[in-house]
């Protein structure tokens, strides 16, 4: 009889989140638009972040904002007087310098809140927590990063799973990412007319051009997963002055956040001999956290995939990779997924002009609909089954 009642409860439950998505549809197209028209970039989040907030809280979320040095963050929570796990929801929404929305925060925010507002409609009868973790920054830049200060303050302590959808060309399980290390790497030397008297003085931008001509071949020796790729920010102030100070700003890349750890050392070495070469001296520096590679749950991600079959989609098998993510600290600290919905008949690359159009295309706006519903009928499976839940926590563990 037990049993009974619970599989009636869950297919209540799960019409009850289907009906709520529906219903709040159109606000959530809304609110992607308006982000969308408004972008801003790391950290300057103000309108998202207090749409986003406020959506929530009109559904009876407690929300704080400034959260672990990002003043544009926020975290919604609402809890039922069951007890139960806890469902965490990622929300993205910063933009591109120059670019705008050319990433898709502004579906993956609206997604998140979609999900967790529907969700949370069924929460007092199944028993548990639903969290909304507005994550600043995602694109990087100084103090960007936000989920990766969050698993750095332990605001996923007691987070059962943590789950998002990313906009790409394709219906897909979460795909493999790159750890990454943003660095600024700079010279120091002593300046001198360059005319008069070059002899006086110590080029730094011949010490980092050597770097940048270092790190070209040091790329023959590197695995076919790593990636390096950067921009001198700073070449000196005027051709007739010795430069006594460059700057260039690299992203370093690898699959694994050990094999980055080797990547690291390597370019530090360069940047040294440079400097000693030249007779300069030499400073390095984390612009902000050092990203993991996404490690997904494979069984969170499988009820994803199934979720999203039993709505009528189709999943790809294939793997198509993605850069980096600091998603990739949240799967290092609790089970996570980040897959992707397509929102494109046709393949765009992410971080073009072209991708930034399809983000407010008629194709992305029903994907915030079916992205809010199978994350929250995911949800809704880890929160009534136990068993479930267990084998996700195990799986994490191994």
């Amino acid at each position: 009889m037990n049993k009974i009642l619970t599989e009636v409860t869950k297919m209540i439950a799960r019409e009850i989140i289907l009906d709520t998505v529906a219903a709040i549809n159109e606000r959530l197209v809304e609110i992607s638009h308006a982000i969308h028209a408004r972008p801003e970039i790391s950290n300057e989040e103000e309108f998202a972040c207090e749409i986003l907030s406020k959506e929530l809280q009109s559904h009876g979320f407690d929300v704080i904002t400034d959260i672990a040095g990002h003043r544009t963050g926020f975290i919604a929570t609402k809890s039922s007087s069951k007890a139960g796990a806890t469902i965490g929801f990622l929300a993205e929404y910063d933009a591109l310098p120059g670019l705008g929305h050319a990433c898709g925060h502004n579906i993956i925010g609206v997604t998140s809140i979609g999900a967790a507002i529907a969700l949370s409609k069924v929460i007092d009868d199944i028993g548990g927590t639903i969290k909304v973790f507005g994550t600043p920054a995602e694109e990087g830049g100084v103090n960007g990063s936000a989920k990766a200060s969050y698993v750095k303050a332990g605001l996923f302590e007691g987070t059962d799973v943590a789950m998002m959808i990313h906009p790409g060309s394709h219906n897909q399980k979460t795909p493999s990412s790159l750890a990454i290390a943003p660095m600024d790497f700079e010279f120091f030397g002593k300046p001198a007319h360059a005319a008069s008297c070059p002899e006086d003085g110590i080029n730094a931008l011949d010490a980092l051009l050597l770097f940048y001509n270092g790190i070209a071949a040091l790329r023959q020796q590197l695995t076919s997963d790593v990636r390096i790729h950067g921009v001198i920010l700073d070449g000196g102030q005027a051709a007739n002055i010795i430069p006594d100070y460059t700057r260039a700003r690299f992203y370093l890349r690898a699959a694994t956040s050990e094999g980055l750890q080797e990547v690291i050392r390597k370019v530090k070495s360069i940047a040294e001999g440079s400097a000693l070469s030249t007779g300069c001296t030499t400073k390095y520096t984390h612009i902000q956290h050092v990203l993991d590679n996404l490690s997904p749950n494979a069984i969170l991600d499988d009820i994803f995939a199934t979720t999203l079959e039993e709505l009528g989609e189709t999943v790809s098998t294939v793997d198509r990779a993605m850069g980096s993510t600091d998603a990739g600290n949240v799967s290092h600290a609790i089970p996570t997924i980040h897959p992707t919905l397509s929102i494109s008949d046709t393949p765009i690359p992410a971080h073009t002009v072209e991708f930034a159009s399809a983000c407010i295309s008629p194709k992305a706006d029903a994907s915030i609909s079916l992205g809010a519903k199978t994350l929250a009928l995911t949800g809704l499976k880890v929160l009534t089954d136990s068993a479930l839940l267990e084998n996700i926590k195990r799986t994490f563990t191994a």
